[in-house]
């Protein structure tokens, strides 16, 4: 994986989102912090409802800034949207209101809804074979899981001395490096073609073929297994370790740490693992760790002998599952589309996949709380199981890059169709298969 980092266009936009990542998880303490100070008893209220505000955010702007981004160059539009993070992150410390909290956070994640599926849809463009493409996608995997165990013990350290306003400080300091790094890689240009369709038509385009090509319909139901577990984790393992273990604080960083670690751990096998073993096979089997996993969890409870044991592994084995099934997605993404829809389809990979994670919360969260743990990881277990069974349905077992399929839409002469035989009023012809104005559905017999 190292050698990625001869590639300096590559070395600085990784480094650009460590710097974010590390300035996001003070964020996300200092928003608690600052919770508390305004809400007191009442702040997980206002967390829960920040984090469903996060989460509309992302649904709804992702598709809309796609859109959007076309008119900009690809360097300015991420910097100028790191600056803009930034400036909301440095007005945090001065809100004296709850509602103002909202709007910020609102203002901050439609911001980073524009940034990610920009920057992540970048990367393959930077590293056009496969396999570096593949080891980068395991490095920021690796980034990801390594600001939820770095973030706290910076956060920690900061406030030994310090008050929480500083950690929104650091958060600012971390985007305004973030645009730095950015402001000196050089990014290839968008590729863009011309386009006479309305706005709305270009808004849902990304959802639409990203919702018309089997595998990446096969990666939605997917991503909700990986939600189910994700959130299970997230949202529980302070329930499970405060109240069904009586365990301390220090020890919900223990459970969440494993959480992290089996991520890790998958992550680094990846790249040898996807030479080998293809995307579906690979994602659906993490799928079905994450199942088996949610189905035991629904039996740990403090009778166990080993019961704080059992739930360390389960999480670690989430963990790894969770990363199997996410860390490839980028690949077939890449895969399905041309390299001028492939912001769109990032923008849709992030919205319909935050669209699950709106649901799983909702269910781990609030059937949690009035239901128990035991019958909302079984909830979660059968949501799981539901995108394995949709997954294996609709994501057919052979998925060759290549597909003989029919035009009857172009008239004769039409370029596309030059290298075409005639069937009837039809042309049959083969070559990689995506969707796009030429090809509106998937062929039906492959």
């Amino acid at each position: 994986m190292l050698e990625l980092f001869a590639n300096r266009t590559y070395r600085r936009l990784f480094l650009a989102q460590i710097i974010a990542l590390l300035g996001t998880g003070l964020l996300t303490v200092a928003l608690g912090l600052l919770a508390w100070d305004l809400a007191g008893a009442q702040a997980g209220s206002v967390l829960g409802t920040a984090l469903v505000i996060k989460m509309i955010a992302y649904i709804a702007v992702a598709p809309i800034a796609s859109v959007i981004a076309e008119t900009m160059p690809r360097g300015l539009l991420l910097i100028t949207l790191d600056i803009i993070r930034a400036g909301i992150a440095l007005m945090l410390p001065f809100v004296d209101q709850v509602w103002q909290i909202y709007v910020l956070i609102f203002l901050l994640q439609s911001s980073s809804a524009a940034f990610t599926p920009a920057f992540q849809a970048t990367i393959p463009d930077i590293l056009p074979d496969e396999r570096d493409y593949t080891r980068a996608l395991s490095l920021s995997r690796l980034a990801y899981d390594l600001e939820t165990l770095i973030s706290p013990i910076i956060a920690a350290a900061l406030l030994s001395f310090a008050g929480y306003q500083l950690l929104f400080a650091g958060t600012g300091a971390g985007f305004l490096l973030s645009a730095l790094l950015i402001t000196f890689a050089a990014l290839p240009a968008i590729a863009t073609r011309s386009d006479a369709a309305n706005f709305f038509d270009r808004t849902t385009r990304g959802i639409r073929y990203y919702l018309a090509t089997p595998r990446l319909r096969g990666l939605l139901a997917l991503n909700l297994a990986a939600a189910s577990g994700g959130a299970m984790v997230i949202v529980n393992t302070v329930v499970y370790v405060q109240s069904v273990f009586q365990g301390s604080e220090s020890e919900v960083a223990i459970a969440l740490a494993m959480f992290g670690a089996g991520s890790i751990v998958s992550a680094l096998l990846l790249p040898w693992v996807l030479e080998t073993v293809p995307d579906r096979i690979a994602m659906t089997t993490g799928a079905i760790i994450i199942f088996v996993c949610l189905l035991l969890t629904s039996a740990v409870s403090a009778s166990w002998q080993h019961g704080w044991e059992a739930l360390l592994i389960l999480w670690f084995a989430v963990g790894f599952g969770y990363s199997l099934v996410l860390t490839p997605s980028g690949r077939l993404l890449r895969r399905s589309c041309h390299k001028a829809d492939r912001p769109k389809l990032f923008a849709a990979q992030f919205a319909l996949s935050h669209a699950c994670w709106l649901v799983t919360y909702a269910v781990a969260g609030w059937l949690g709380a009035y239901a128990g743990l035991g019958l909302t990881s079984l909830t979660l277990a059968g949501l799981a199981g539901t995108g394995i069974l949709i997954a294996l349905v609709v994501w057919p077992h052979r998925d060759p890059a290549s597909v003989v399929h029919t035009h009857t839409n172009l008239q004769l002469g039409h370029p596309h169709i030059e290298d075409a035989r005639r069937n009837g009023e039809a042309f049959v012809h083969e070559h990689e298969f995506v969707i796009d104005e030429f090809h509106k559905a998937w062929p039906s017999k492959q």
